[in-house]
């Protein structure tokens, strides 16, 4: 036995009626996504603005230990240096130690800046 092939020819008058269907379903769907997201999102929830405490007391701690952490380095690359008696090799490596510890707290405090100005920005 043979089968025949059915094959479901569109009607070209019922090709628009398909179009615009898919087209409303999609209107639907985007209409219902925006419509719940803004009536969840109208408080601030409260994860959210438990996170961002919490981010916001890590920051405000690690500023609070770089400074004497880059005091202590800075202080122990001159004492380095100081005290090298001409060994080349301690005065190297003092210099580094400053330089280093300069720079990251340069860093630490230039990434504070940046997160400010985006909040800034943002909220």
């Amino acid at each position: 036995m043979k089968r025949k092939k059915t094959n479901i020819k569109i009607n070209q008058k019922q090709k628009p009626m398909y179009f615009y269907g898919l087209y409303i379903f999609l209107l639907f769907l985007i209409l219902l996504f925006c419509y719940s997201s803004k009536t969840f999102a109208l408080g601030d929830p409260k994860l959210i603005s438990t996170i961002n405490s919490a981010f916001e007391d890590i920051e405000s701690w690690l500023l609070k230990i770089a400074t004497p952490a880059a005091a202590v380095a800075v202080g122990t690359g001159v004492f380095m240096k100081k005290f090298s008696f001409g060994d080349d090799e301690k005065i190297r490596t003092g210099k580094k130690l400053i330089k280093g510890s300069l720079f990251s707290y340069a860093f630490i405090l230039a990434i504070d800046l940046i997160l400010s100005a985006i909040q800034s920005l943002v909220g």
